[in-house]
C-alpha cells in the first residue's frame, strides 16, 4: 500500500511540473545572444522603434508567464509591435564549465548593465543607437501568480521612443 501512495505521489508530481512547463518555449538557446541584440538593434533603428530584450530562459517559469501574458493580450501586444523589436535573450546565471559560453555570458550582462541583479525574466529597454535607457525588475509588474495588465502597460508606455523623445 506504502508503494502504490508513493507511486501516485509521483504521477502527481510529474503532471504537475509538466503542467508547468507546459508553458511555450520562447528562448532560442542555440544563438548567440549578442549577435541577436545587434540584429534587433539594426531592424529597430531601421523602423524608428527601441528594443526590449527580455532576458531569462526557458528554465524560468515567471520567463514563460510573461511571454504568454503579452501574447494573450491585444492591447500589450499592439503596444509592443508599434514601438519595439522584442527579443526573447536567453540566459542562464549559473556558471558554465564551457569557458567560450562562460565568455559570452559575462560579455551580455556587461552590454546589459548587469540586468541579472533584479532577478529573471528582466527587461532592458535599449534605443534606437542600441544603448541602455531602462532596466525593469519584472516584479513590479507581478501581481498574485501572474502579471498586472495595467503596469505591464504603463511600462511598455512610459518608455516607447515618443515618450523618451517628447
Amino acid at each position: 500500500m506504502k508503494r502504490i501512495v508513493l507511486a501516485l505521489f509521483a504521477v502527481l508530481m510529474a503532471v504537475t511540473v509538466d503542467a508547468q512547463q507546459g508553458l511555450k518555449k520562447v528562448y532560442n538557446e542555440s544563438i548567440n545572444p549578442l549577435e541577436q541584440i545587434d540584429q534587433a538593434v539594426a531592424k529597430a533603428k531601421a523602423n524608428g522603434k527601441f528594443v526590449i530584450c527580455q532576458v531569462g530562459g526557458n528554465w524560468c517559469p515567471w520567463c514563460l508567464k510573461f511571454a504568454d501574458f503579452i501574447t494573450k493580450d491585444a492591447a500589450i501586444q499592439q503596444l509592443i509591435n508599434e514601438n519595439f523589436e522584442y527579443i526573447h535573450v536567453n540566459y542562464n546565471p549559473r556558471r558554465s564549465s564551457n569557458a567560450e559560453k562562460q565568455k559570452r555570458n559575462e560579455a551580455l550582462m556587461k552590454r546589459l548593465n548587469k540586468c541579472g541583479r533584479f532577478g529573471y525574466p528582466v527587461f532592458v529597454v535599449l534605443d534606437e543607437s542600441g544603448k541602455v535607457i531602462h532596466i525593469q525588475d519584472s516584479g513590479l509588474l507581478e501581481s498574485g501568480d501572474t502579471y498586472n495588465q495595467k503596469k505591464v502597460l504603463g511600462f511598455f508606455k512610459n518608455w516607447t521612443p515618443k515618450a523618451v523623445k517628447n
